[in-house]
Order: C-alpha cells, then structure tokens, then sequence
C-alpha cells in the first residue's frame, strides 16, 4: 500500500529532527511556527506550505527529490 504523503513528509521530518538532537519546540521556533503545527507535520496531519517546507529541509538536511515520485503520480 502507497503511503500517504503527508505522512511520508511528516515521518521523514520527525526522524531528521530527531537524528539532529532537536525538540519539537526549538525546531517550531527556529522557523517560526508553532510546537502543534509541527507535531500535526510529523503525524501527517498536515503537509506545510511551500516555505515552510523548504525551510524544515534547509534545517534538517533532508532532500525534497525524496518526495518526487509521489508528488508526479497525483
């Protein structure tokens, strides 16, 4: 089964931040949104914008060409 992606993001994020040594909290902070909004990213509840996603992948390192292939069967 396809995984949904949303949750896809949200894993990839929860596991970078986590390798990273990095609180929801201080990571929220440090691009500006809010501890829940990142705790709904990491549990797929959401997909972040544009900006936003560009700036959790900037922080945490993760290469956005992991998403392509879900992003090009929609």
């Amino acid at each position: 089964m396809e995984e949904k992606l949303s949750w896809k993001i949200g894993k990839e994020i929860k596991e970078a931040r986590k390798k990273m040594n990095l609180t929801q909290k201080n990571l929220a902070k440090d691009i500006d949104i809010s501890r829940n909004y990142l705790s709904d990213i990491e549990c797929g509840r959401y997909i972040p914008s544009v900006e936003k996603l560009l700036a959790l992948s900037n922080k945490l390192n993760i290469d956005l060409n992991l998403f392509k292939n879900d992003v090009n069967t929609r």
